[in-house]
C-alpha cells in the first residue's frame, strides 16, 4: 500500500466519530434553545396522553370487549363487528346523511371563510377593519348549546322571533326545528354563523404575507381590483387553501356530533341520524362498546384515506400538500 494514500473514509471508526459528532451537535442545539423545547413539552405531553395514548383502545374494535375483564382478557372476534356494521339496515341511512352534510359543508362552509377573508383585506380603515373582524370572531366562544338555544328561540313555532313574523306576513308558521326538509339547512347555517369568522384568521395571515410591490406593479400595467384578486392575491394564498381543504378532508365525515345531537327530534331523525350520533347511542346509552368501536374506526379510516388521496393529488397539481 502506497504509505502516501489517504485514509480510507469509512470504517468502524470513522462511523462512531460522525455519530458521536452528531450527538454533540444534538445536544448543543437542545442546550442552546432549551426554553424553547420547554414552552413544546406541555403540547407534546397532551397529544401523548390523549391522543397516542388511547389509540391501544383501538383493538376494542376486534373484540368483545367487556369492562370487568378489560383489553387483555375479551376475546378476540376479528371483523365481527365490521360485518354486522356493513349489513346493518341503518348503514346506508347514516352514510348518505353523514356524506351530504358533509358535502354542504364543504360547499357552502369552506369558500366562505376565504370570501370573507379576501373582503376584509380590501378594508383600508383599520378601526373599523378591526371592529368587524371582533364582531365576527366572537360566535366561535360560543358553545353549541347556546347556538342551539339561539336558534330555538328564533325558529321555534310557539314564539320564535322570526316564526312569528312570517306569520305576520303569510298567517302560517314553518317548524323549521321539527321538519326534516330543514334540517340540513339549519346545521349548516349554525357552522357558518359560529365559525366563519374564525375561519378567516388563517387567511387574513396568509394575505399579510404577499408583497405589496406586486399591487403596485400591477397598478402601474393598469391592472383594476378584480384582476389583481385573480392574478397576485389568489395565487399567493393558493397553497394555504389546498393544505386547509386536505386537512378539511381528513374530518369529512366529522359532521360535529355535539351540534346535531342538540337538533336531533323524533320528527328529523331520518335525516339527522349520522355517524357520531350513532356511536354515541350505540356506544354510551346501549354499553355495545366493541360495536361503537368498529363504527369510529371505519369513520377514521375513510378520512384517513380522504387526506392520502386528497395530499397525493395536491402534488400531483405541483402544491407541496402536508407532508
Amino acid at each position: 500500500m502506497n504509505s502516501n494514500q489517504a485514509p480510507a473514509t469509512t470504517g468502524p471508526q470513522v462511523k462512531r466519530e460522525r455519530r458521536l459528532e452528531k450527538r454533540k451537535l444534538l445536544l448543543r442545539d437542545l442546550v442552546r434553545d432549551r426554553w424553547m423545547y420547554l414552552m413544546l413539552l406541555p403540547g407534546v405531553l397532551y397529544f401523548i396522553v390523549f391522543k397516542y395514548v388511547p389509540m391501544y383502545g383501538v383493538t376494542m374494535a376486534f373484540q368483545d370487549y367487556k369492562p370487568h375483564t378489560g383489553f387483555f382478557g375479551s376475546p378476540w372476534v376479528g371483523f365481527k363487528h365490521f360485518e354486522r356494521f356493513f349489513s346493518e339496515p341503518q348503514f346506508w341511512m347514516l352514510f348518505r346523511n353523514t356524506i351530504i352534510l358533509a358535502l354542504y359543508n364543504l360547499i357552502f362552509f369552506f369558500p366562505l371563510p376565504i370570501i370573507l377573508a379576501l373582503m376584509l383585506n380590501e378594508l383600508r380603515r383599520e378601526r373599523f377593519k378591526r371592529f368587524v373582524q371582533t364582531l365576527i370572531y366572537i360566535p366561535h366562544f360560543v358553545s353549541w348549546v347556546v347556538v342551539v338555544g339561539i336558534f330555538y328561540i328564533l325558529f321555534t313555532t310557539e314564539n320564535g322571533i322570526l316564526n312569528e313574523i312570517i306569520y305576520q306576513i303569510t298567517g302560517e308558521k314553518i317548524a323549521f326545528l321539527l321538519e326534516k326538509d330543514w334540517f340540513r339547512t339549519m346545521i349548516v347555517s349554525q357552522s357558518i354563523w359560529k365559525e366563519v369568522g374564525w375561519g378567516t384568521v388563517i387567511f387574513l395571515a396568509a394575505l399579510a404575507g404577499v408583497d405589496l410591490q406586486q399591487y403596485e406593479a400591477a397598478r402601474i400595467d393598469g391592472a383594476g381590483r378584480w384582476r389583481q384578486l385573480w392574478h397576485i392575491t389568489l395565487p399567493a394564498i393558493r397553497s394555504t387553501i389546498i393544505i386547509l381543504l386536505i386537512l378539511r378532508l381528513g374530518n369529512f365525515l366529522d359532521s360535529g356530533f355535539e351540534q346535531i345531537f342538540l337538533m336531533i327530534t323524533p320528527t328529523n331523525r331520518e335525516v339527522s341520524e349520522v355517524f357520531d350520533t350513532y356511536v354515541y347511542t350505540k356506544g354510551m346509552t346501549q354499553a355495545q362498546y366493541s360495536y361503537s368501536a368498529a363504527v369510529g374506526l371505519f369513520k377514521s379510516f375513510v378520512g384517513l384515506v380522504l387526506v392520502l388521496g386528497s395530499n397525493w393529488m395536491a402534488k400531483r397539481f405541483g402544491e407541496e400538500g402536508v407532508y
